[in-house]
């Protein structure tokens, strides 16, 4: 006699949409480099667009940790063969350039260019900088043993701090144009100057 099997019902689930998920497992993703999304085929699988454009699909392929055993084999090879160099093995350490390199060229300038400095120090501790400066000027053994120095910070940790004050051309250059020590005019490459010297001259 033959055991039925017992067949699950199919329903029509009316909270999926089908389509939607189909597409989002075919999609890869949305890139949002510029300068790969241009170079990016969508024919080619990750993988093989990441090698044409000079790009590491995965690091631990790429940067090998190098093998004790693998190095000792291949001295003991050149050892046997009288220091002679197997020509097969240069021919595949030869690496060939990849058709996109611009790709990884453009994005290793864009990684090396200069960017603009974002950092800004808290309300609070600009008008405690600020206040130290306007009452001690650059006396820094005085400004620690000031009231107001809550934290008990030492003359050391309240010099870096001013440094690091006088290091942001955007609240600098309003402290000393708010004191009327600098003209409304003065660039930021001055602001960054005057700051270098200042703090070269309170250096130990």
């Amino acid at each position: 006699m033959k055991i039925k099997k017992q067949h699950r019902k199919k329903k029509y689930l009316h909270k999926l949409n089908r389509k939607r998920m189909h597409l989002k497992q075919k999609s890869t993703g949305d890139v949002k480099c510029q300068v790969i999304k241009e170079a990016w085929n969508h024919k080619k699988s990750s993988y093989r667009n990441l090698r044409e454009m000079g790009l590491a699909n995965d690091p631990n392929k790429a940067i090998k940790i190098p093998n004790f055993k693998q190095e000792q084999l291949r001295i003991a090879k050149q050892i046997v063969k009288n220091g002679e160099s197997d020509t097969e093995e240069e021919e595949e350490t030869v690496k060939r350039v990849p058709p996109k390199i611009r790709v990884a060229e453009t994005l290793e300038k864009v990684a090396k260019a200069p960017r603009e400095r974002k950092f800004l120090l808290p309300k609070g501790q600009v008008e405690y900088i600020t206040y130290l400066l306007d009452k001690y000027g650059h006396d820094y053994k005085a400004m620690a043993r000031d009231k107001k120095n809550y934290y008990q910070e030492t003359w050391k940790q309240i010099r870096s701090k001013i440094k690091t004050f006088m290091g942001i051309p955007k609240q600098y250059g309003e402290y000393l144009k708010s004191r009327g020590l600098l003209d409304k005019e003065e660039s930021e490459e001055a602001l960054k100057e005057q700051a270098k010297a200042l703090v070269m001259d309170d250096s130990d």
